[in-house]
């Protein structure tokens, strides 16, 4: 049986993989960022465990480094998740994510090394390519920081290789695009969509309409973190998963609003757009290295696949117990 950490635990895709590897028989460290009200996230919902089963809730900050080297002892698999990755703060305090996502990521890699893990899984983004210089996006794209948030995820990916060529540490970077699901953050576009059509009855207020996004859903990049940590051929790879099925803001409004019975008028706020240069136009993933070196197969594919996600996705927003954890001011 090994044991685990997962950094950024209490977190969307975070409890989402915590659950997986609870399941899947693991011993499993949840790191949860340090707060006075003991607030464990998405983590505060109990798990019916066996007794083979074991989950240990550690507060922590990954900022610090002699308390990340001690937390990460006798842990055979490092899956760090832990990341500040709301885009529009990174405009407001870009020191913060330099902070966390690189320099904590830092003090990660030479905990790691320090402890001898076996593997490595670090989480990048696919913000990192900036919009598409041509499409579907491999590996090899160009890396762009269109905001401070994706030169921070460059710079965190960097390290991580850095150690792999280095120092041999067991690294492999899961490179996801835009994933979704139950509870992501209210201000992520397919939550806030939801919730609107949820809560208002004549319009809803995005920013731009144009841009495309390659979603998938969350159990499927859970997935994807689990099978590369099993790959040895991953091992000092970055690796891209993605559905390669692409649809535009505007389209996946339209499509939501259709499931939900309900017909709104969008409206656009200024005060939601990216700055100009800023905004990533267009992401489609080339997901053949994942199928080449992971076993990874997503059950979520395609059109039709993209609308049952969906579907499962507007079905817990709109339980009542699961909306109430959201304020709504933050959602319209």
């Amino acid at each position: 049986m090994k044991n685990v950490i997962v950094t950024g635990s209490e977190g969307f895709i975070g409890s989402h993989l915590t659950e997986f590897l609870i399941k899947k028989g693991y011993n499993v460290k949840a790191c949860i960022l340090y707060n006075s009200f003991n607030n464990k996230g998405w983590l505060k919902h109990k798990y019916n465990l066996n007794k083979n089963q074991k989950l240990e809730y550690i507060f922590c900050d990954i900022r610090d480094s002699e308390h990340m080297n001690n937390i990460i002892k006798k842990q055979d698999i490092v899956f760090h998740l832990a990341s500040l990755i709301a885009i529009p703060y990174s405009y407001i305090a870009p020191q913060s994510y330099i902070d966390t996502n690189v320099l904590g990521t830092l003090n990660l890699l030479n905990s790691a090394l320090k402890n001898n893990v076996n593997r490595f899984i670090h989480t990048s983004t696919s913000e990192v390519y900036g919009s598409a210089q041509y499409i579907p996006i491999d590996e090899n794209h160009p890396l762009v920081g269109q905001s401070p948030y994706s030169a921070s995820k460059i710079a965190a990916d960097q390290l991580a290789i850095s150690f792999n060529k280095s120092f041999n540490l067991p690294v492999s970077i899961v490179r996801p695009f835009n994933t979704f699901g139950p509870r992501q953050s209210s201000r992520a576009i397919i939550p806030s969509i939801i919730s609107q059509v949820l809560l208002n009855n004549k319009s809803i207020n995005l920013g731009y309409l144009d841009s495309t996004r390659d979603f998938n859903y969350v159990t499927d990049i859970v997935e994807a973190f689990y099978q590369t940590s099993k790959s040895s051929k991953a091992i000092g790879e970055v690796i891209n998963f993605g559905s390669g099925y692409e649809i535009s803001i505007k389209e996946l409004s339209q499509l939501i609003m259709k499931i939900m019975g309900k017909g709104l008028v969008i409206k656009t706020e200024i005060k939601r757009f990216r700055p100009k240069d800023s905004e990533v136009q267009r992401l489609n993933a080339n997901a053949s290295k994942a199928k080449k070196l992971t076993k990874w197969k997503p059950k979520f594919v395609g059109k039709k696949g993209f609308k049952n996600a969906l579907e499962n996705t507007i079905n817990w927003f709109s339980k009542k117990e699961n909306i109430n954890f959201y304020d709504n001011k933050y959602i319209i």
